[in-house]
């Protein structure tokens, strides 16, 4: 466990260090994209090598480790996925059919019904990630 811990903190400080570096150096705009090529090749190549490390390990160990935190545990991380995940859906959902909504109605006035509508829509999402938590947690 220690070596996924040191290389996560090896990616995420690598990370960082090279945009300040990026941040101080002044990133033209040539520069921008060989800038930008490596760093993203750096966290591909550590997140791989950690994705290695982690799937490399005892599965028999794993096996026991989810039959003893029981269906109980899965079952309220299942209910928080769904109502979590429905409502980043339905936040970026209502921020592109609100901001539409809006440009359209100072356009014409006569649109406001219609938006609503479409906004209403896109809010249902998280509606329908709560009745699946429900169900989830009724199980």
């Amino acid at each position: 466990m220690s070596y996924i811990l040191f290389m996560t903190f090896l990616l995420v400080s690598f990370t960082i260090i090279m945009g300040i570096k990026g941040i101080k150096t002044g990133i033209k705009t040539g520069r921008a994209q060989v800038f930008l090529g490596l760093n993203m090749a750096t966290f591909f190549i550590l997140m791989v090598g950690v994705a290695i490390l982690v799937f490399s390990g005892n599965t028999a160990h794993a096996a026991e480790t989810v039959s003893q935190a029981g269906s109980g545990d899965l079952k309220f991380i299942g209910a928080a996925l769904s109502t979590g995940l429905a409502c980043i859906g339905t936040g970026i959902a209502v921020a592109m059919t609100g901001s539409a909504a809006i440009g359209g109605i100072s356009e014409d006035p006569k649109l406001l019904g219609k938006t609503i509508i479409f906004v209403g829509l896109a809010e249902g999402i998280a509606i329908y990630g709560l009745i699946i938590s429900i169900m989830i947690l009724q199980a």
